[in-house]
């Protein structure tokens, strides 16, 4: 099971932490993803960290997002920093970098 939270409404230049809490499976071993649909586009590949902490992102938010997880509590992170508009939409975290199975989302909305 993956369940994220931490969506809500931000200014541009705003920041905000999302978290996505596991449970049924071996979180330790997996790669893990973050990845988001905005209004009326497919599914975006965001960011992965890999079992072991190495992290790589998607062009659009390298250097503003940090992707992060804590193997012994199995949780994955993701701060979003300096946001914009274009940020807006439902966040999840996958088991895959298509979001195949991902959890039921968090909204993330970037509006003045």
């Amino acid at each position: 099971q993956l369940v994220e939270s931490g969506g809500g409404l931000v200014e541009p230049g705003g920041s905000l932490n999302l978290t996505c809490v596991t449970s049924g499976f071996s979180f330790d071993f997996h790669t893990m993803y973050w990845v988001r649909q905005a209004p009326g586009k497919e599914l975006e590949w965001v960011a992965d960290i890999s079992d072991v902490g190495s992290a790589y992102y998607g062009d659009d938010v390298k250097g503003r997002f940090i992707i992060s997880r804590d193997n012994r509590k199995g949780i994955l992170y993701l701060q979003l920093r300096a946001v914009k508009p274009e940020d807006t939409g439902m966040y999840y975290c996958a088991r895959d970098r298509y979001g195949n199975v991902r959890g039921q989302g968090t909204q993330v909305t970037v509006s003045s």
